[in-house]
């Protein structure tokens, strides 16, 4: 019982080590080989007209900077979600809130062709709001229709329709190559300016999910108890849909949609923290954007020395995990 009280802690303490290492691989493998000393002397003494320093500082950077802050804001939507609905299958990425995203990014891209990244942004956080309001909207006019699978069902019939949609519009308004960066989640195409944007829209997200936290721990319990708590159900759940949708909807903006991350990730955080979503929460964040560096390095590897979306690793873990998930938890709201 000691032991579990202080093992998040433990890995709170643990990760920055853990970060410096990804951040460090990230930079040192590609499909141009760099050495340990070029990284060193392109953060020291930067020098523009140098190939590998510009990789480095412009590409590479950038490229880890995302997929830690990406991996880490859609954990912590999935742990809001699962903890909200008490729903072990709740992520962004299967309830259709991603979807959203990239519908609306596609919108934006065929009516707003000279938009600016701020717009992107804003799009993708308006298209989460839709993801999230529809499925959520339909499983609430449905008998059980907040249940695991159901929702999953539902979840995964709004994300195909969003998609299609946003694909058909694509193809028929010929912006389908552009478009493919937000459905392939392609790292390495990250934008420096895109990652400075996004930031105090993460920040209000993870500081409201930290808000909120030990809410969620009592909502987690059934909203009967929660309300016997003292609890405002209400307001804890709807301060929980905006963070998902700005946490989400910023992840989208910046390099498309991925998979599985906000799935899995809290499983495992619950298996550290317990049940106290004050420890989930921060727990879930490090592991995700560990945890999603480490796939975007493997994905380097797969085919190297040609880029493999990041999404094909996440999915390889994620889809087994999923399956793996229905079979033992069944089709019933957590108990």
């Amino acid at each position: 019982m000691r032991l579990k009280r202080t093992l998040p802690a433990v890995i709170l303490g643990i990760a920055p080590a853990a970060i410096i290492l990804l951040i460090f691989a990230s930079v040192l493998y590609g499909a141009k080989s760099i050495t340990a000393g070029e990284i060193w002397n392109a953060v020291t003494a930067f020098d523009p007209d140098n190939v590998d320093h510009q990789i480095i500082i412009s590409s590479r950077l950038p490229r880890v900077v995302g997929a830690l802050m990406i991996g880490a804001f859609l954990a912590v939507s999935g742990a809001l979600m699962q903890g909200m609905t008490r729903n072990y299958l709740a992520s962004p990425s299967i309830m259709g809130v991603s979807d959203g995203s990239v519908f609306a990014v596609t919108l934006c891209m065929v009516f707003l062709p000279h938009a600016n990244p701020d717009m992107y942004i804003v799009s993708s956080l308006i298209g989460s709001a839709i993801g999230a309001a529809l499925v959520f909207g339909l499983a609430w006019c449905i008998p059980h229709g907040l249940s695991p699978v159901k929702l999953a069902i539902l979840g995964s019939i709004v994300g195909t329709f969003l998609s299609g949609t946003a694909q058909a519009l694509s193809s028929y308004f010929q912006v389908s190559q552009n478009i493919s960066f937000w459905y392939n989640a392609r790292l390495h195409q990250m934008d420096p300016e895109m990652i400075r944007i996004s930031i105090p829209f993460a920040v209000v997200g993870l500081a409201l999910a930290v808000a909120i936290s030990k809410s969620v721990s009592a909502l987690s319990l059934g909203e009967e108890i929660a309300t016997g708590l003292g609890i405002r159900t209400w307001l804890t759940k709807g301060l929980a849909i905006l963070a998902v949708i700005l946490l989400t909807g910023v992840s989208v903006a910046l390099a498309g949609k991925v998979a599985f991350v906000g799935l899995i990730i809290p499983h495992i955080a619950r298996l550290f923290a317990g049940a106290d979503y004050r420890w989930i929460i921060p727990v879930s964040g490090v592991l995700g954007g560990i945890f999603l560096a480490a796939c975007d390095i493997a994905a380097r590897f797969i085919n190297y020395p040609f880029e493999t979306p990041v999404g094909v690793v996440t999915a390889l873990i994620g889809v087994p995990f999923f399956l793996y998930l229905i079979k033992t938890k069944g089709g019933a709201q957590r108990e």
